[in-house]
């Protein structure tokens, strides 16, 4: 092999790879190139090395694969640091940047279980196609309460809590396919029409209302992140702008992934809320007051909290993370 021709070739990747691995890296693209690069420069080392087991290039190419490696895989961060930071930066940022879609998601689902309750409460013979007067009478007076008190309350949070974090699981999980979250939100907000319409049908509206407050707050504003959360990696890849589809969803995908561990935490709030508070014979007030102080827990943290980290130069992503991360423990 001649050295110095090979040098030559290569001399302006390895010094790309070089200034990068010098400085933190600032975007995924960054990180994507600083693994790229150090995965090429391995290999040029190798046949190097192959060559002529000590050269100047060599030893020069060693220190840039050296502090690549560094870089990327950097120095241990104290688990309890890492778990501040991601809670305290990464995960907030994330849910900032999904913030205005969340709202969007919560309108539509609104109107469009306000259209099926409104149209199936004035439509003639509507409220009968889904049961007899008598299922639909049982539904209203008896079986919508009791279904909140059937169960025993550890298994009837336990079950609420792995339903709905399922369902949040899929729509950001499946939120790529573009189609998989406007379906959910439509089912769900039609069940909810549906529901509105038949407690409506028996003078229960009421009792709708009241009963789903004190945890359909934060159960349902839970929904909504999941759907923001799922659009936002679908729209990463159909709008991507200046990046690749694959640097977008990669990049937009890191963060908002992390929003399902948020859920994950929002959902089991919400399901200790409805196993627990929701079946209690306390005033009304008192258990949707809870309900309301949960949900602005939760925006505060969203909006507050989320936007700090944001300006902070956090936006959700893996490499921000570890940045706030390394802050911390500097701290």
């Amino acid at each position: 092999m001649d050295l110095d021709a090979y040098d030559e070739v290569h001399r302006d990747r390895w010094g790309a790879l070089d200034r990068l691995a010098r400085r933190r890296p600032r975007t995924g693209q960054d990180v994507d190139h600083l693994v790229a690069g150090y995965q090429e420069a391995a290999s040029d080392l190798a046949r190097i090395r192959g060559a002529a087991p000590r050269t100047v290039t060599g030893d020069r190419l060693s220190l840039t694969v050296f502090r690549a490696r560094l870089r990327f895989t950097g120095t241990p961060v104290d688990p309890l640091t890492a778990v501040t930071a991601f809670f305290v930066l990464q995960l907030p940022a994330a849910l900032f940047r999904i913030r205005w879609l969340t709202l969007w998601v919560a309108a539509a689902t609104v109107v469009v279980a306000a259209v099926v309750a409104v149209w199936i409460s004035t439509t003639p013979g509507a409220v009968d196609t889904f049961g007899t007067a008598e299922s639909l009478r049982r539904y209203a007076t008896e079986d919508f309460q009791a279904y909140y008190s059937d169960h025993g309350l550890g298994a009837f949070t336990a079950q609420v809590w792995t339903n709905n974090a399922y369902i949040a699981a899929s729509m950001v999980a499946f939120g790529i396919t573009g189609l998989f979250v406007p379906y959910s939100i439509g089912q769900n907000a039609i069940n909810l029409g549906v529901s509105a319409a038949i407690m409506h049908s028996e003078g229960r509206l009421g009792d709708f209302f009241t009963w789903i407050a004190p945890h359909g707050q934060l159960e349902l504003y839970s929904i909504f992140l999941a759907g923001a959360a799922g659009l936002g990696i679908a729209w990463s890849w159909i709008a991507p702008g200046e990046r690749t589809r694959a640097q977008a969803l990669a990049e937009d995908g890191r963060a908002l992934l992390s929003v399902a561990v948020g859920l994950v935490l929002t959902l089991l709030l919400s399901g200790l809320i409805e196993g627990v508070v929701t079946r209690q014979d306390w005033p009304w007030p008192v258990k949707i007051g809870i309900g309301t102080v949960a949900l602005a827990a939760v925006l505060w943290y969203q909006w507050v909290l989320g936007g700090r980290a944001h300006r902070a130069g956090q936006r959700g992503d893996v490499e921000e993370f570890e940045r706030g991360a390394t802050a911390l423990t500097a701290g």
